[in-house]
């Protein structure tokens, strides 16, 4: 790199480091005009992804997490308008360290047993208060005057009422969600009430590559580019979560659905999605390989299948 470029290192911003790069890529774009900004996320694994122990909340470390990279340029140049793909519109970031169970899901220690390694729980506390920013920006009128008067009669008014969700679908025709494992997808999935078909991208980019972490959304923006999804005018709401404290938002509009092509990494296997995910795993991988032997038949070392196991 030339003298003049600056760099920056966002290393332990967990999986959400790479929506929080946007959002500073964003901030120095605007004090520096007629700039390129070069966004490098990528997930390296550590001698905590080696989990030898028995309990299962260690093991998703060694299970989930795989090693991914992604690039992407940012320009604040007129001349770049005519071919570029996406306009970032909005960038939301919260932090919630302050929760005790959000800062402890995922934690460094020791198991019963004495082993150490990195314990990982499920917490969505951080998608709320993030939304709750971002709904203000994105959200039609009615929707926002909806929300107001149900937190009036909740609040103020101490009526027992169920707490009004957004529909975000009304604001976004497309939803790139953190591959951070089943339960989160589903997780907020549910919390946002997405149909599989706004989950597809994300179950598709977990099964096919495991949670590449800071990279994750990206493989899903490249899943919605490859299939062809993406129209002129459309938004994109990209939600990334990082070490359970942290959630970061990006929304993206389509202005350029016809560009030359490129290299993917759907490219050789885009025709075998999308594909029932939950059975694949329950058939594949969740029952021990000795529960589908015959009882009546114990295994030898040289029945031992590498493809079989």
């Amino acid at each position: 790199m030339k003298e003049n470029v600056k760099t920056f290192n966002l290393s332990g911003m967990g999986c959400s480091a790479g929506v929080l790069a946007v959002n500073m890529a964003k901030d120095l774009l605007l004090v520096n005009p007629d700039s390129y900004a070069l966004i490098l996320s990528t997930e390296s694994t550590t001698v905590n992804a080696n989990y030898p122990g028995k309990d299962r909340s260690f093991m998703l470390t060694n299970s989930l997490f795989r090693v991914g990279g992604a690039n992407l340029i940012l320009s604040n140049k007129p001349q770049d308008a005519v071919r570029a793909k996406l306009r970032l519109l909005h960038s939301i970031r919260t932090s919630v360290a302050a929760d005790d169970e959000a800062y402890g899901c995922i934690s460094v220690t020791e198991d019963d047993d004495g082993v150490y390694g990195v314990r990982l729980r499920p917490s969505l506390h951080t998608i709320a208060p993030n939304l709750t920013k971002l709904g203000p920006k994105v959200l039609p009128l009615r929707e926002q005057l909806y929300y107001a008067y149900n937190w009036l009669c909740i609040k103020l008014l101490k009526m027992k009422v169920e707490a009004y969700v957004p529909n975000f679908k009304l604001a976004f025709q497309h939803f790139c969600v953190h591959p951070g494992g089943r339960g989160v997808i589903s997780g907020i999935g549910k919390s946002l009430k997405l149909n599989e078909y706004d989950l597809e991208a994300s179950r598709m980019a977990l099964f096919r590559f495991g949670n590449t972490s800071t990279s994750g959304v990206w493989y899903e923006m490249a899943y919605l580019h490859a299939k062809g999804r993406l129209k002129v005018g459309e938004r994109v709401l990209q939600i990334a979560l990082g070490s359970g404290v942290k959630c970061n938002t990006a929304v993206w509009e389509v202005v350029r659905e016809k560009y030359p092509l490129e290299s993917s990494c759907w490219d050789e296997c885009l025709h075998r999605y999308p594909c029932d995910t939950k059975k694949n795993y329950t058939d594949d991988f969740s029952d021990p390989w000795l529960s589908r032997v015959t009882p009546s038949i114990q295994p030898t070392s040289n029945d031992l299948d590498t493809n079989t196991i």
